[in-house]
This record gives structure tokens, sequence and C-alpha cells, in this order.
């Protein structure tokens, strides 16, 4: 008769293969919570490395949405995602270039570069120092009586431009009322999503500088 294998030595190796699969499956568990967690700073912020300033010009804007038609911009930054509702009512040329600039992918991996708590938010340079634009400006008048309240979306000028002149910086208002004259271009209002709004805050720093970086990943225009 042929000898026969000792059956309780192949339990054992069995057993054996089934343990080390398992606690490698754990191991393998516990290393991607670390580097997801290694990936967070504190705020609940991906740690990202700060983005090459980006060389894009445009002459000026196509016509991307109409007057009175109801678009939302969803933001995607490294904090989280938040939205706006376009006022393309009353600022039908504004929201026309933010959308038009959105879809274009300018404002992908730009930053939020000036970051004032308890008064704005600030984005949308691709030189990424408050000096950059997307190569055009446009014109268009708030209205007189725009109060520019927590969750107001405008869009930002230098003291020397005139007022309701943008290019592609904007920025989201944190206070409740940051008593800013009527002289910025309106965007719209963050209509989802504000508590990411108050993440991003929550990373100012000195002299208006984030203390890390805050990346717009990407803009979506989304049409009701």
């Amino acid at each position: 008769m042929e000898a026969q294998p000792d059956r309780r030595w192949i339990i054992l190796a069995v057993f054996a293969l089934v343990a080390a699969v398992v606690v490698g499956a754990i191991l393998i568990s516990r290393s991607g919570g670390d580097s997801t967690s290694a990936a967070k700073e504190s705020g609940g912020c991906k740690k990202v490395e700060a983005p090459e300033p980006k060389e894009v010009s445009f002459s000026k804007p196509e016509q991307t949405v109409e007057q009175g038609e109801k678009v939302n911009a969803v933001v995607q930054t490294s904090c989280g995602t938040f939205t706006i509702a376009l006022d393309t009512e009353r600022a039908p040329i504004t929201s026309n270039s933010f959308a038009f600039l959105a879809e274009e992918g300018f404002y992908d991996d730009l930053t939020f570069h000036r970051i004032v708590p308890g008064f704005v938010i600030q984005g949308g340079d691709p030189e990424g120092t408050g000096s950059g634009g997307p190569g055009y400006s446009v014109d268009e008048k708030p209205p007189a009586n725009i109060e520019y309240t927590k969750g107001v979306v405008a869009m930002a000028k230098s003291e020397a431009e005139p007022p309701g002149r943008s290019g592609s910086q904007f920025y989201v208002v944190t206070a409740p009322d940051a008593g800013l004259p009527a002289e910025y271009a309106i965007v719209g209002e963050v209509s989802d999503g504000y508590p990411v709004v108050k993440r991003i805050e929550e990373q100012g720093g000195a002299d208006e500088k984030p203390k890390q970086t805050v990346l717009i990943e990407s803009i979506t225009i989304e049409r009701e």
C-alpha cells in the first residue's frame, strides 16, 4: 500500500495559510488607514503641494450662460466641495465669465491664496500671488443695494480699477456682513456646502496667507 499523507499536517498547513492571509489583510488595511490619516491635516483638509503658476490667457469670454438661466458651480477643493448658485439674473456678464473660465478648466489646480478669518476666502489667481488674471476683464456694476453678507460670492479687483470690473479672482464672504461698498461684481451665493467654506477659512494664517495650501481641484458648471 502507498503511504498516505498525515491529514493533521494538511490541516495545520491550511490553517497557517488562512491565518497569514488574514493577518496580511489587516496590515494592509491599517497601512491604508494610516496613509489616509497622513494625507489629512487638522480641520479635515488634504495635505497638498502648492501648484506651479499657470500661464493661461484668453482674449475674452465666450457666451456660456444666458441671463436668468439656473446655473450652479460645484467647487471641489482639497478641503471638500461647496456649490455656488450663479446670479445670472442680476449679474449675467460676470456669471458668464466665471462659467466660461470654469468650463475651460482655468480654475483647476489654482488655490485660495488669501484667507482672512471673519472676512473672506479668496482664490482664482493663476499666479497664486493676488495679481494674476485670465488675460481679460469684464465690467458689470453690482446692484446699488448689494450687501456682501455671509455666503455671497463676488469678484475681487484692485482699488485702481473701476466698480464692477473683474478678471478671475473671486471671494466668498465669511463675515455676517463684510461692510464692503457696492463696488465688487457679484457672482452668486453659496447654496450648499458652506461648512467647507468655514473649513477653508480655518486654514487662515499670518499675513492673510493660508497655513497650508488649499487647492481648487476643479469647478464644474451644472445647469438645472
